[in-house]
């Protein structure tokens, strides 16, 4: 029977598993589903409906699976779900809000951390291993995926994609799509300086693999004649190429689709 605090208030339909540990002064809504061996420590907001997989630790006032935000919502909005995965550390005030659409969900991934204050708007897709310093902030229809590193105070733009193993430095304004394997810093423009060095080590990219992206880095971001599309189309004619290299500029095709740069609009509505 899962160990729950004398002052927790759990609804009656919620499921959770034997070894769930729930602190002081929680809510657990209705119809919640959390996983084995998760924790919640005091003061915890689990929202009605949450679907919550194994081993996250949920740190004091975090709260999970809120309404949307939005002018003139109320507490009647018909809003979608929120999916979590396992392994995953959501520290003290996090905030994750569940999907705008009924039958849509916002979805976290495995092994992600999530540092204090980070915001998680609706309908946003975390995929794995990523990770959130302090204050960080994900406007509604983001998608980070693997491996991707936002430093503390990085805004991110509503329908961005961060690619994968790529990083933003602090105070950051993300309004473009990342590719992957770069790191960027700036605010209006936001600038690519380089490649994340940090990032390659964490995807277990071979010395092989690590010079062909760094390479390409060169081709694509340094090279003085061409747009940044046109470089990436005449390296996509080369044969042989490294398979990150392939998407990162298979990743570049597709932002540019959209006018500011940001692949995920082409699916506002």
């Amino acid at each position: 029977m899962a160990n729950i605090h004398p002052s927790a208030v759990v609804a009656e339909d919620a499921q959770l598993a034997e070894d769930v540990v729930v602190g002081p002064f929680c809510i657990i809504g209705r119809g919640a589903v959390i996983g084995a061996g998760t924790t919640l420590l005091a003061n915890v907001v689990i929202e009605a409906g949450v679907n919550i997989g194994q081993q996250n630790v949920f740190y004091s006032h975090a709260t999970i699976g809120a309404q949307p935000q939005m002018l003139g919502a109320g507490l009647d909005l018909k809003s979608g779900g929120l999916i979590i995965g396992d392994r995953n550390v959501f520290r003290e005030q996090v905030t994750v809000h569940r999907s705008l659409t009924p039958g849509q969900y916002t979805r976290i991934g495995n092994d992600n951390l999530l540092m204090v204050s980070c915001h998680i708007g609706h309908d946003c897709v975390i995929e794995d291993k990523v990770v959130l310093t302090n204050l960080v902030q994900l406007a509604g229809h983001c998608k980070l995926e693997v491996g991707a590193w936002l430093s503390g105070l990085v805004g991110v733009h509503q329908f961005v994609t961060v690619g994968r193993w790529s990083y933003a430095a602090g105070h950051t304004s993300v309004v473009r799509d990342i590719p992957p394997f770069l790191a960027v810093s700036g605010s209006y423009p936001t600038r690519v300086r380089g490649v994340n060095s940090r990032g390659f080590n964490r995807a277990g990219l071979t010395d092989a693999q690590k010079t062909a992206v760094r390479q390409a880095y060169q081709r694509l971001y340094r090279t003085k004649d061409g747009t940044l599309l046109s470089n990436a189309r005449r390296l996509a004619a080369q044969n042989g190429l490294d398979e990150n290299v392939r998407s990162m500029i298979e990743f570049i095709e597709k932002s540019s689709q959209h006018r500011f740069g940001r692949y995920l609009e082409l699916y506002r509505h």
